[in-house]
């Protein structure tokens, strides 16, 4: 595995999301309306799926700078204090107007979730704030993208790596109700899973399509259907069935082949939370760490982080580290 290290002295990639302080009760099984049952546990930390993919980015070696918006209270005070332990760069606009947000998650005992967040500061991130950072746009290489973030903020932030030639990458999740095929068209690489690769196709060609299926669709099937989003590179995750990419004639980013599958590692999972953002995380840092190898390397390496990280409890806390993930599946 070649491993081309980049500089620390400053950030290879911006992420600009969200920061949310997760609640988290491991229960045997979900609770059904009207019944109240006892949590056999019960922990709480950082999440929100800009900051945990850039934990999970910063841990793969990558120089990572966060931009979000947190409430000017204790939860926001406390993320500042997070992030300066995990060494990540952060640049906040603390909202006086809006509390930081908060997520309640219950895990069941086969480590499958039900997630109720309030995005609170994170949907008044404001445009111009995002204006003000145009130094480390003009110095960074990989744009990270996630949709918990008001919209004009992510076209913000798109227009400003666009125009200093970043990778954008987009992580559509969740698929905000205005997103349009517009500003879709400015991203490089969408890493959707089944559930919003359907809302994806829904939005752009209205086509319905049971993501439940998609996995048991035929891999041609599945690469005429991403070619409809007009993104360059379309990665769909698939959970336990791995996942799909999907490249545009022009550009395969050095894969010989247009579309293929990756098989999922098989790991002893207790918690899936951030397991999709361990692997947009770990994608963007594996792209930077193998640079000039195969696309099809970093999606390996992305899909390994993502299983390592469902073996622990919680969302940015369970970002594995690179070594580990060399050390587990080398």
């Amino acid at each position: 595995m070649t491993d081309t290290p980049v500089p620390a002295d400053r950030p290879q990639v911006i992420v600009v999301g969200s920061f949310v302080q997760d609640h988290v009760w491991l229960i045997d099984r979900f609770v059904q309306p009207g019944e109240t049952r006892r949590a056999n546990g019960f922990s709480t930390g950082p999440g929100g799926k800009g900051f945990n993919q850039a934990v999970a980015c910063a841990r793969q070696g990558a120089p990572t700078l966060f931009i979000g918006a947190i409430g000017d209270d204790a939860l926001g005070a406390a993320a500042q204090t997070l992030a300066a332990d995990e060494g990540i760069a952060c640049r906040w606009q603390v909202r006086d107007d809006a509390p930081t947000a908060t997520a309640g998650i219950v895990v069941d005992k086969a480590g499958a979730n039900q997630i109720v967040v309030n995005l609170a500061a994170n949907e008044h991130l404001d445009p111009s704030f995002i204006d003000a950072q145009d130094d480390a746009f003009a110095v960074a290489k990989v744009l990270l993208l996630q949709m918990e973030n008001n919209l004009d903020a992510t076209a913000a932030a798109l227009a400003h790596g666009r125009r200093h030639h970043l990778l954008r990458v987009l992580n559509p999740a969740p698929v905000h109700p205005q997103l349009d095929v517009a500003l879709l068209s400015q991203v490089d690489v969408a890493t959707p899973n089944e559930t919003e690769f359907a809302l994806l196709l829904e939005r752009v060609i209205g086509v319905v399509t049971d993501a439940d299926t998609l996995a048991d669709q035929s891999d041609e099937e599945l690469h005429r259907l991403a070619r409809t989003l007009g993104v360059a590179t379309v990665v769909v995750t698939l959970g336990s069935n791995g996942c799909f990419v999907s490249h545009g004639d022009i550009d395969r980013r050095g894969d010989a082949e247009a579309f293929y599958r990756v098989d999922a590692e098989t790991v002893k999972a207790i918690d899936t939370t951030g397991a999709g953002d361990a692997f947009s995380g770990a994608l963007v840092a594996a792209l930077l760490r193998f640079a000039g190898q195969p696309f099809r390397q970093a999606i390996e390496h992305a899909g390994r982080a993502a299983a390592l990280s469902t073996e622990t409890v919680g969302a940015s806390i369970a970002m594995p580290q690179f070594d580990d993930v060399i050390a587990r599946f080398s």
